[in-house]
């Protein structure tokens, strides 16, 4: 009789495991499903997939032709925005926690109370007319800049804990006496033990550049300098959806995060749990 209501618990889990994994895999499979259909296909069975010999491969084509532009700037500024924004927070943060120097504290915490000013919504006029004061419109390099600033003030946060709590001061202490410089010490010391850290912080920062599309969508203004998001628009047709071809080009979109993902998992959950546990 006892083991009844842990079976009834155990059915209850799984049975809201899977409704979890439904809702959240539902997209996918329906942006796959539609990917192949023509426009009367999808009106006439939007959910269910068509016998193979009647998919519309020429959705995943024309697809291609439009998204690749996009996805190879995508990749250019999603990469170097996440190098340059990682190295400037990895610098900063072993600065502060390494060193106790005057007005230490009032530069740690103004920069964590950026964290409460409004987002790019609410300080797109004014980041617009700095962007065009500075001459830096139309250009991937405006996109690197906003981006790795951006994902400054996160990685500070999780990386000074981490520096300061987790790493030994005796590493460091032992890397002074052997006449280490600062970037030896980083190289050395920081890189190697927070590696998982550093891929998790990577991790979401190219997701969050990667589907950055207000700010793309008013500066640039070349059609071949466009990324993903705002490229993807140019899928919707002006007075005609193609579906078909749309979800084909958010399916192509999202292959890249899929793949980064699976290649980083283990780091990603590693990262997660870093110094959660101490010995």
């Amino acid at each position: 009789m006892a083991m009844r209501p842990s079976r009834a618990r155990e059915a209850v889990k799984h049975a809201l495991i899977w409704f979890v994994l439904g809702f959240a895999f539902l997209p996918f499979y329906m942006m796959f499903v539609i990917s192949f259909k023509s426009n009367s296909q999808y009106n006439r069975n939007p959910m269910l997939p068509d016998p193979i010999s009647q998919w519309q491969w020429q959705n995943w084509a024309r697809a291609w032709e439009i998204v690749r532009t996009y996805a190879a700037n995508s990749i250019v500024v999603s990469t170097s925005a996440v190098a340059l924004g990682l190295t400037m927070a990895l610098m900063t943060s072993y600065a502060l926690a390494r060193y106790r120097f005057r007005g230490r504290n009032i530069i740690y915490y103004g920069l964590i109370a950026t964290m409460f000013m409004p987002g790019t919504a609410a300080t797109l006029v004014t980041l617009f007319m700095l962007i065009k004061d500075l001459h830096l419109m139309n250009s991937l390099l405006t996109l690197i800049i906003c981006a790795a600033v951006g994902g400054q003030v996160v990685s500070i946060f999780i990386l000074r804990q981490f520096i300061e709590e987790n790493i030994p001061r005796e590493l460091f202490e032992s890397a002074d006496i052997d006449g280490a410089g600062h970037l030896q010490q980083i190289w050395h010391i920081v890189l190697p033990t927070s590696g998982s850290v550093l891929a998790t912080l990577a991790i979401m920062q190219f997701i969050g550049v990667w589907n950055e599309l207000m700010l793309a969508l008013i500066v640039i203004r070349d059609d071949h300098r466009r990324t993903i998001p705002p490229g993807l628009m140019m899928l919707d047709g002006e007075y005609v959806k193609q579906y078909g071809q749309l979800m084909a080009g958010y399916a192509m979109a999202s292959i890249p995060l899929i793949i980064l993902f699976l290649f980083t998992m283990r780091l990603f959950v590693k990262g997660l749990t870093a110094g959660a546990v101490k010995g």
